[in-house]
């Protein structure tokens, strides 16, 4: 059965709170319990919305441009056009957007591809649920985030997260 690849946007839950800005969110990941458990845990949270979903590389860019999201969290092993790929067109195409990588691949020179094409963070799968939320924040403020295990790998860049002022 095929399940729809792109998702339509949610709309924010109307409750009585002070107005924040959300952070618009575009989210690219193939298997479906991990996009489906990152949607749920990122809905959670009052300042970031999902704005679309996808299950591919090559919906990236058209989602993006159609959704306009702060953040697209990519998956580095999409089908079709790599998350490596689809963060250099994004780079390209729609630069006030940052691209945060959210993979289970820690092969040799991922993480300074995934810089050289533009992302503003790389974070692993395995990582606590915590740190995926502050590093969508902290890509926001303009911050590089590169998880702690990484941490000299591959690059002569910064290396962190928000707690780095």
């Amino acid at each position: 059965m095929q399940l729809d690849t792109i998702l339509p946007a949610r709309e924010p839950s109307g409750e009585d709170s002070p107005v924040q800005k959300l952070i618009r969110v575009l989210f690219a990941e193939d298997v479906r319990v991990v996009r489906e458990t990152v949607e749920a845990l990122l809905d959670m949270e009052e300042d970031i919305d999902v704005v679309a979903s996808v299950t591919s590389g090559d919906q990236v860019v058209p989602a993006a441009l159609e959704h306009q999201p702060d953040v697209a969290l990519l998956d580095i092993g999409l089908p079709g056009v790599s998350g490596l790929e689809a963060t250099a067109e994004l780079s390209r195409r729609l630069p006030g957007c940052r691209v945060l990588i959210l993979t289970g691949l820690e092969a040799p020179g991922h993480l300074g591809a995934a810089l050289q094409a533009g992302a503003s963070g790389f974070l692993l799968k395995d990582g606590p649920a915590d740190a995926l939320i502050s590093a969508v924040r902290a890509v926001i403020r303009g911050e590089q985030v590169i998880d702690s295990r990484l941490s000299g790998h591959e690059t002569g860049g910064r290396t962190g997260s928000e707690h780095d002022h």
